[in-house]
């Protein structure tokens, strides 16, 4: 990664609707100095990286809060794999699970389906300062 500007897709994944949210996130990134695409709701995993490849973004940023996202991620490590996205940072956040879960649940569980960073219940501005310190880790190594 160089200085550039680091382009970010975003967007809320599968039948969630969390418009409110989804901005929030799309208003924040960009104060932070990110190029957004932002394809916004009701998103399916198949469109994030056909974005990830149109836009040769840094970073995939899903987005839910319905909790049911396990269920729409569960293909990301074969398309990470199928589509050579080794240098793309794969992140997740929101409520990631239907009813109670506690983070060292979850947090593995999404991992194993490929993401890089995974934010459970976590608020926005600690997400996007933790990313910021990863992107600086892969830089300085």
């Amino acid at each position: 990664m160089t200085d550039r500007i680091k382009k970010v897709v975003t967007g809320v994944v599968g039948n969630d609707i969390h418009v409110v949210a989804n901005r929030l996130i799309d208003i924040s990134l960009q104060a932070r100095g990110y190029e957004v695409f932002n394809l916004g709701v009701n998103t399916y995993l198949e469109e994030f990286i056909d974005a990830v490849i149109e836009t040769d973004a840094d970073i995939l940023l899903i987005s839910s809060l319905n909790g049911e996202a396990e269920g729409w991620c569960r293909d990301l490590q074969f398309l990470r794999s199928e589509y050579q996205l080794k240098d793309v940072v794969f992140v997740i956040g929101g409520n990631l699970a239907v009813g109670e879960a506690k983070c060292e649940d979850i947090v593995p569980k999404y991992k194993a389906y490929g993401f890089d960073l995974v934010f459970h219940q976590i608020d926005l501005n600690t997400g996007l300062d933790t990313l910021e310190a990863f992107m600086q880790d892969r830089i300085t190594k």
